[in-house]
């Protein structure tokens, strides 16, 4: 398959971080403009890989979401891969560690050297979360952006509410038309 038409981004993140919920109200946003986040759709935690296709201003993005349990094979998928969307369940301390030491592993990947990155802090409604400097703080965000190759945004959301994935569209834009 010729990936050079197509953008090809990967959907990352440790199991149940909430990866299917995001990409499933990107999509229904994408295609309407706006979505009922009253309504939330069933979503089961992916074992294996889903493809989704955006259209955004007239590109499309496919956005490959690979299981959290699937992490010791995600790099066998980075060779034809644009950019990457990372996501961390910023209400489950016990995962934080976990998910950074996954994130720095696909930052340092010799395939991904060039993609861009949208590292994303899901469950921002969630009461128990933790504050963004604490998130940013335990991530060790400055030094991550400081030594990485990639270029990297950092974002907040919640993919319950949908605060925050007006701006993931937008990125999602922005790295499209290049």
């Amino acid at each position: 398959m010729d990936m050079s038409n197509v953008n090809v981004c990967l959907l990352l993140g440790a199991t149940g971080v909430g990866k299917t919920l995001l990409i499933k109200r990107l999509q229904i946003l994408s295609v309407h403009g706006s979505a009922d986040f009253d309504f939330l759709p069933a979503t089961l935690p992916t074992v294996g890989t889903n493809l989704t296709d955006l259209t955004l201003k007239k590109k499309k993005v496919t956005v490959r979401e690979l299981g959290g349990c699937m992490s010791p094979i995600w790099p066998s998928y980075f060779k034809d891969c644009s950019s990457v969307i990372f996501v961390v369940d910023s209400a489950n301390i016990a995962q934080i560690s976990s998910s950074c030491i996954q994130l720095l592993s696909v930052l340092s990947a010799k395939p991904l050297c060039n993609a861009s990155v949208l590292i994303l802090f899901n469950k921002r409604d969630v009461p128990c979360v933790m504050t963004p400097t604490e998130m940013k703080s335990l991530f060790r965000m400055d030094d991550i952006i400081a030594s990485a190759t990639q270029p990297i945004t950092v974002l907040e959301l919640s993919a319950r509410s949908g605060q925050g994935l007006q701006e993931v569209l937008r990125w999602l834009e922005s790295i499209a038309v290049k």
